[in-house]
């Protein structure tokens, strides 16, 4: 018999082992449930997360309501993230995106019969290294927290993180010989690291300094964390043989000499097959392990990215060798390759272990080289689009191809191969539609149904749909997010961002001005979108498109002027081209003030960012300069004629009506002048582009009114 006592302490410790399976039930998939609470906290108390068994493998999520319950079974974290996006998108009605969000209370829909969702694929992938430079050169940590909840609500369970790895560049020279000074000259600044990972420059945008690589090893370490704890593997930056140019000059070791990239010195390799390259390789991966835990997988790296010189190196020798170092240091991980012109080449794909390596085909909305390569050799792939590049403004994003390309590539011969989906924009900031649809085919098993799937995105997107908004995105199918079969890196380019000439016919030098579309049908589907104004009053994600819509009308239509200013010229008729050339410089004036209504076009939003990156007086104008350099002339400092210039050019507020409308107006004076007679310099525009990027200026642009911005899109829309 028990004391009372002893029955007391008995149903104390009972009740406290009930209560602490209840909390641990409760809190199962916690990290997840603090996704809503930092942006539906209206939806928390509602949610109820469980485990669920897994697919064969793959992973799940189920979603059922009961009462004023939400549950999301599912898998693990990512699944589970994946679910209440789900729920969020087709029975809220509500989104986040890196373009404006729709968060706003709704009620709680019930759910008629328990939903099942399988992904059918291993991976979700996301980023490009190039987006750790044009979109996220000056992430804090806010800034990185709600990129992974976007990532997790979208069901990315695979991510590039290479942020904080100067400190592991820092940290392993040093341990072979380097000086501080010479590792300074080796690191880039923060608006040009990816270019420094790739393999493309070393240097440039720096020195940084210890401030600065300290912080970003701490922010590292917080994206690993969050990443963790949502079921996203980070994808670390592995050693692939990268040295600096100095690197023959401090270590005896057989190097090999990459020549030039756009104007830039390659960083040297290191051939896999030198001792000192498993000696360096050791301690590269060490330095990871101590900065950022041994819980890694994936390890990213790609030697002779665009370019670079093979003379003399056993390729497949020198892959096997990289391979070797990486499962070494971290046995079982995965090399992930970029399918990205010729490479992989067969030769360095000969000497890898296609069951640890991965392969991103980057282009797919151009090129098929998973096919016409037979899966890379037969080596785990994954499709994905690039999209956007230097993330230049510009609607664009061959939605069809995304959709019959993975069904496609799912149901062929290669299908075994077809180890995921993905997203690789060089930057992020733009058409959230393809984005969207993009990581959601990693979901889905059947072909999607475009137009279906438009319905659900209009909805989730502003919270409803309308005939006019209906009507509007369908013609916007068949324009400006058609698939045509041309080859067409990113979007068509903006004449107002163009550095001044008489034949433009690309503004960066491997983009186009061409519009693979009905101009004109296009600004009627501009026209119904704006009709439906007054239905999505308040509507952030509906004002956002719509300004982005309309921009891209005014950028269209100032192609026929900047045509009429040529013809002007070549017909020698100084009052035609002034009368022409004056409307252009007021189109640029009025893009400015239209995008002035929105952060998201905003060249202060840019340049607030990098101010803010940096903690020191110094950290912060170097911050500042990086920015500017990399959207206007880009780089080096002494070649006027560089192709990289507006590479990254910016349709944005206080951007048109500085750098840009300056320029035109030069340009306009010396062909007036030219016509009269006058013996006249050739505006130096590098110059002004460089004296630009040193200004301290932030641009903080003047919001326009309400009233204002209704009377402009109407002018442009008329």
């Amino acid at each position: 018999m028990y004391s009372i006592k002893q029955l007391s302490q008995l149903f104390f410790v009972i009740g406290l082992v009930i209560l602490c399976n209840y909390s641990s039930k409760a809190e199962e998939y916690q990290p997840v449930k603090e996704i809503a609470g930092r942006h539906f906290p209206w939806l928390v108390s509602s949610l109820k997360f469980s485990k669920l068994s897994g697919s064969d493998g793959k992973d799940v999520f189920e979603l059922s309501t009961s009462s004023n319950q939400v549950n999301i079974a599912a898998s693990n974290a990512n699944a589970a993230a994946q679910g209440l996006g789900w729920y969020l998108k087709y029975y809220c009605k509500r989104s986040i995106s890196h373009m404006g969000d729709h968060t706003a209370p709704s009620i709680l829909p019930q759910i008629k019969e328990k939903v099942r969702i399988v992904s059918p694929y291993k991976h979700r992938y996301a980023l490009n290294y190039c987006t750790i430079s044009y979109t996220m050169s000056f992430y804090r940590w806010e800034d990185w927290q709600r990129e992974l909840d976007w990532m997790a609500l979208s069901g990315v369970n695979l991510m590039l993180a290479p942020v904080g790895m100067e400190a592991v560049w820092q940290n392993t020279l040093r341990k072979m010989g380097y000086s501080d000074q010479k590792i300074a000259e080796f690191i880039c600044g923060p608006a040009f690291t990816a270019f420094l990972l790739m393999g493309n420059l070393e240097g440039w945008g720096g020195p940084v300094s210890q401030a600065m690589i300290d912080q970003q090893v701490v922010l590292q370490k917080k994206i690993i964390n969050r990443m963790h704890e949502l079921g996203i593997e980070p994808l670390i930056h592995g050693f692939y043989g990268v040295v600096p140019t100095s690197f023959g000059d401090e270590v005896k070791a057989e190097i090999i000499k990459q020549g030039k990239w756009q104007g830039f010195s390659r960083p040297d390799f290191l051939v896999p097959r030198d001792p000192v390259f498993a000696e360096m390789a050791d301690i590269y991966y060490s330095e990871i392990k101590k900065l950022y835990g041994e819980d890694l997988r994936y390890f990213g790296g790609d030697p002779f990215h665009e370019g670079g010189s093979t003379k003399g190196i056993d390729v497949t020798a020198a892959a096997s060798g990289i391979q070797k170092s990486m499962q070494k240091n971290f046995p079982g991980s995965t090399w992930v390759l970029q399918g990205w012109g010729e490479n992989p080449s067969e030769a360095l794909l000969k000497g890898v272990d296609k069951t640890k390596t991965l392969v991103i085909e980057l282009f797919g909305e151009n090129t098929n080289n998973w096919e016409k390569r037979n899966a890379y050799n037969g080596t785990p792939f994954i499709w994905s689009n690039v999209s956007n590049f230097g993330e230049k403004n510009g609607l664009y994003g061959k939605l069809q191809r995304f959709a019959d390309e993975v069904y496609k590539a799912k149901n062929s011969t290669y299908g075994v191969y077809l180890a995921g989906v993905g997203i690789i924009p060089e930057g992020i900031n733009n058409n959230p539609v393809a984005y969207d649809l993009m990581l959601e085919l990693g979901w889905h098993d059947k072909h999607v149904n475009l137009q279906n799937w438009i319905t659900g995105y209009q909805e989730y997107r502003y919270g409803k749909t309308t005939e006019n908004t209906n009507k509007a995105w369908k013609i916007l199918l068949e324009t400006v997010y058609s698939s045509p079969k041309d080859y067409q890196e990113g979007s068509p380019e903006s004449i107002f961002c163009a550095r001044p000439a008489t034949t433009i016919l690309s503004v960066s030098s491997w983009g186009t001005r061409k519009r693979d579309y009905s101009v004109v049908a296009f600004k009627q589907a501009v026209q119904l979108f704006a009709a439906a104004s007054n239905e999505f009053k308040g509507v952030e994600t509906y004002e956002v498109d719509k300004i982005d819509f309309v921009r891209q009308v005014l950028t269209n239509e100032g192609d026929v002027v900047y045509t009429k200013m040529m013809d002007a010229l070549i017909k020698k008729d100084p009052i035609a081209f002034k009368t022409e050339s004056q409307k252009f410089e007021e189109m640029i004036l009025m893009q400015d003030s239209l995008l002035s209504s929105s952060r998201y076009f905003s060249l202060n939003r840019w340049l607030q960012q990098a101010s803010d990156f940096g903690k020191s007086t110094s950290d912060k104008a170097l911050a500042l300069k990086n920015a500017k350099i990399q959207i206007t002339y880009w780089g080096p400092d002494t070649n006027p004629k560089t192709d990289l210039h507006e590479y990254a050019h910016k349709e944005w507020s206080g951007l048109l009506g500085s750098l840009y409308l300056d320029r035109w107006k030069s340009f306009v004076s010396y062909q007036l002048d030219v016509m009269a007679g006058k013996e006249v310099k050739v505006p130096d525009y590098f110059k002004m582009e460089k004296d630009w990027s040193e200004r301290k200026d932030l641009f903080k642009s003047k919001k326009i009114s309400e009233k204002e911005l209704k009377n402009l899109i109407a002018k442009i829309l008329k």
